[in-house]
């Protein structure tokens, strides 16, 4: 039995998800802005639901919903639910997040979602990884629809993807009304290229605030930067 990866205030069992826990997800949930304090939270494509945890730890929102479509991660991750601090807070759907979307009816101050992005055609033997992986099971321009659809009217919609999809995406996200509002561009080291894009949508039209982050300075020295924004989960930070 693999032994569950351990943060400060949580831990995740992720044998048998097919995505196990990555920097992105990290990234992410530690990234995505609280300042207008959500009372609800969805976390679509949840995986092991390490960003929905990551949403209880850091706040007072008294729903925070995921949605996962393979069965083996929506297991774990709901096993992950029920083991935390905050199982009272914490739910996961097992569903697709179209069928999701068009079954329900209220909306959600803050969504939150680390998509699958391979989309190039090298697939792996194993169905489960693919899912997880490759965005056929959740095309961006669903993911957009679905966000435009279930989000509050002045909520936010956070995504982390990679860098050279952002304009598609931002394309796509204006298409269901939304607007960037804080892009962050990540990179490994301060001589590598941008490797991600986190980004922050809302219904509102306006300037948008875009900073940087590395990770490393070289191989496991981490920047100062990229320590203060994790310390709060990763055990040795």
């Amino acid at each position: 039995m693999t032994r569950p990866f351990k943060f400060k205030q949580f831990s995740v069992q992720q044998e048998h998800s097919a995505m196990k826990i990555g920097t992105d997800g990290v990234l992410l949930g530690a990234w995505v802005s609280l300042k207008l304090q959500p009372s609800s939270i969805l976390d679509l494509g949840a995986g092991t639901g390490i960003i929905s945890l990551m949403m209880a730890q850091r706040s007072q929102a008294n729903l925070i919903d995921a949605v996962e479509i393979e069965v083996a991660a929506f297991e774990e991750c709901t096993n992950n639910f029920e083991a935390s601090p905050w199982s009272d807070r914490l739910f996961c759907y097992h569903a697709s997040v179209q069928e999701f979307a068009a079954e329900i009816e209220e909306s959600y101050d803050l969504i939150v979602s680390n998509p699958p992005f391979y989309s190039e055609n090298v697939k792996s033997q194993e169905i489960s990884r693919d899912v997880a992986r490759f965005n056929d099971a959740l095309p961006f321009e669903h993911l957009t629809v679905c966000a435009g659809k279930l989000l509050s009217s002045e909520g936010s919609f956070a995504v982390i993807i990679p860098k050279k999809e952002e304009g598609r995406f931002t394309a796509l996200a204006s298409s269901s009304g939304l607007f960037p509002k804080r892009i962050c561009h990540v990179q490994g080291k301060s001589n590598t290229p941008i490797k991600r894009s986190m980004m922050e949508f809302t219904f509102v039209k306006g300037p948008v605030e875009t900073t940087s982050l590395i990770i490393e300075n070289s191989r496991h020295d981490y920047t100062l930067e990229y320590r203060e924004l994790v310390q709060d989960f990763y055990l040795k930070m």
